[in-house]
């Protein structure tokens, strides 16, 4: 833990637009005799200005070239802020970082005011259908309910500044499609699909009675939804694996391990024998993309690894020589700061509450190791989930971090980072392009910052401190 810290348990109204200012001097310009082209930009700034907040949708239309002037950049890797550059946005892509001395013609320029501009959040273990609705509903609602509750939140996260998640876990496929089409105001998604789990194992939320289960024609409703697929065997674990991938997932979430969440499967239980493993690994690595996997314990970090596992998710029980092992082999780690208190998932048995204490401790002595082996591809995500009043503290678990590391790190972890994991779909990857830094040709999400985040991280836990929010190219937030 850093010196001089310790542990600790820690949208916009729509208004009508013909009332505002910017509206009167647009039909003073009318009256005026204006062209046309000036008119269409009076306008779009009229919008930007009074309504993104308002009408996330409205979005959609934007310039084709847009100037950040008079702003400090956060590139997602630096520790210290760039200075003396314009940052010059066309289409959905950083065009360049102009020197200030530079004039750049035919673009929208936005004055920041000496605020700091930074890439868009990224959250590495994120449940866009199951965080925003309670367990018991999701696992009984009409599917379409389910959805229609994943999209009002979808625009929550992108609202925290959130412009990527990594979904391990749920059927998001026509989430993304309707944002990627505009139809829909989220972030970027990465989706695993269905969690594919052993019987008895992680994923498994079937009900006693369902069992035994006499074939794959009578699913759960779980299973009918795209939230888990039960697989037993290296076929029925190749055939899982391919029905996501048909679908459109962009890395395969498997279940190695026992959890808290789930009734059936102690934490330190080790799930799918060696076999299977390696044929979900394979299976992936075909189609040109990894495997990630649910986990907590040495044994179970171990085993996934030997057998092509890239991606560890939690892992708060590993041992020490497990950690090293990870970092010698350059194996990504996404971990969640669990420890505890009023950030924590919802738990109802007095077994869960002991084993969410137990790797609470674990979290704080990995945020440790992983400081002390210098890992280089540790990432974190908050993995709400079932937990509707946990979504909106996304970003203050980010901050929470900064108990362990330095303000810089935490920034890396959620930017340049964890753009870096992403890109780990390689062919597979919906989103070509860098993302998650601030460079030329990555595409242009982000986040510009009253004060500055590299002296206080709490910055980027509020929303209000975010003047603007863009995702690829689009104002979804503009106050300047």
């Amino acid at each position: 833990m850093r010196a001089g810290t310790k542990y600790q348990h820690l949208v916009h109204g729509a208004g009508c637009l013909c009332h505002t200012p910017d509206f009167a001097r647009l039909n003073a310009r009318l009256a005026d005799g204006f062209s046309r082209r000036s008119i269409l930009k009076g306008v779009a700034a009229g919008i930007a200005a009074n309504a993104v907040s308002a009408f996330p949708a409205l979005a959609q239309t934007v310039p084709e070239a847009t100037l950040f002037t008079n702003v400090r950049v956060f590139d997602g890797h630096s520790a210290d802020l760039i200075e003396g550059r314009n940052v010059l946005i066309r289409d959905n892509r950083i065009a360049a970082l102009v020197p200030t001395s530079e004039t750049v013609d035919d673009v929208t320029t936005v004055d920041c005011g000496g605020r700091v501009l930074m890439p868009g959040l990224i959250d590495s273990h994120w449940h866009a259908l199951l965080c925003a609705i309670p367990m018991q509903v999701a696992m009984t609602a009409a599917v379409p309910y389910v959805h229609l509750v994943a999209a009002n939140e979808a625009q929550k996260t992108l609202m925290r500044g959130f412009t990527t998640i990594r979904d391990v876990g749920g059927p998001s496929f026509p989430l993304k499609r309707a944002i990627d089409e505009g139809k829909a105001v989220g972030p970027r998604i990465y989706p695993s699909g269905a969690m594919i789990s052993q019987t008895s194992g992680h994923g498994d939320f079937r009900m006693v009675y369902e069992i035994p289960a006499s074939d794959q024609s009578n699913l759960s409703h779980a299973e009918q939804a795209g939230i888990s697929s039960i697989a037993n065997g290296v076929p029925q674990v190749l055939n899982r694996v391919r029905e996501q991938l048909l679908l459109g997932a962009s890395q395969i979430k498997i279940m190695t391990g026992g959890g808290v969440s789930s009734s059936y499967d102690p934490v330190p239980s080790l799930q799918f024998l060696p076999e299977e493993i390696r044929a979900a690994v394979q299976a992936a690595e075909d189609w040109g993309t990894y495997v990630c996997t649910h986990v907590y314990t040495a044994k179970g970090i171990r085993r996934s690894i030997d057998n092509g596992v890239h991606c560890i998710e939690h892992g708060q029980l590993a041992d020490e020589e497990t950690v090293r092992m990870m970092a010698d082999q350059g194996i990504w780690w996404s971990i969640q700061p669990f420890l505890g208190g009023e950030y924590a998932n919802p738990k109802g048995t007095e077994q869960q509450r002991r084993e969410q204490q137990e790797i609470a401790r674990g979290t704080v002595r990995c945020f440790e190791w992983a400081q002390k082996f210098g890992l280089e591809k540790f990432v974190w995500g908050t993995d709400v989930l079932f937990n509707p009043p946990g979504t909106e503290t996304q970003g203050r678990q980010l901050a929470l971090l900064s108990d362990w590391f330095s303000n810089v790190d935490v920034l890396r972890m959620a930017t340049g980072r964890s753009g870096e994991l992403m890109a780990l779909s390689g062919e597979r990857n919906p989103y070509p392009g860098k993302i998650g830094v601030i460079e030329p040709d990555a595409l242009a999400d982000l986040l510009l910052i009253d004060g500055n985040p590299l002296e206080d991280i709490s910055l980027v836990a509020n929303p209000e401190n975010m003047a603007i929010i863009m995702k690829d190219g689009r104002f979804f937030k503009n106050t300047l």
